[in-house]
């Protein structure tokens, strides 16, 4: 008879929403050419707002592999990822007060090596924003304030 796994990471990977525990997960924030990197995101949470790109970290990663491969797959551009620079929960509660989603974001800098952005994995569209831009779009408020306040992009 075959042992029910109960893995949490299996879990995680079966059961997005409603976690055992919390999900951790990766954001890059890359400029080239005196603009940003953003997706327009296709799945909850945060669904339809613009921000950082990233994505959760898979076992045996560091935050940096993440941080690459997420940006990779959402977007089709290289990257190196540096140091983190915000580190932040994101927990969403159901009408009878469950945790539907918990995820500990870290974003980190990150430098540009190549690449033209196209919209991928759970992302419907990527681009590059600049300024002017970024303040009309529905722009996730940490993605804003991030920007805001450790790279004066406002």
């Amino acid at each position: 008879m075959p042992r029910k796994n109960t893995n949490a990471a299996a879990h995680h990977a079966v059961h997005p929403r409603y976690p055992l525990n919390p999900v951790v997960a990766v954001g890059a924030v890359v400029f080239y050419r005196k603009k940003v990197l953003l997706v327009r995101r296709g799945k909850s949470p945060a669904e339809g707002f613009w921000a950082i790109p990233g994505g959760s970290v898979e076992l045996g990663e560091t935050l940096q592999q993440a941080a690459e491969r997420e940006v990779w797959e959402e977007t089709g551009i290289r990257i190196k990822a540096k140091e983190p620079v915000l580190t932040f929960d994101v927990i969403e509660k159901d009408e009878r007060n469950r945790i539907r989603y918990h995820y500990v974001i870290v974003d980190l800098a990150a430098e540009y090596i190549s690449g033209e952005p196209r919209a991928g994995d759970d992302a419907l569209q990527a681009r590059w924003i600049s300024r002017d831009e970024a303040r009309r779009l529905s722009l996730n408020e940490t993605s804003r304030q991030l920007l805001r306040n450790a790279f004066d992009f406002d």
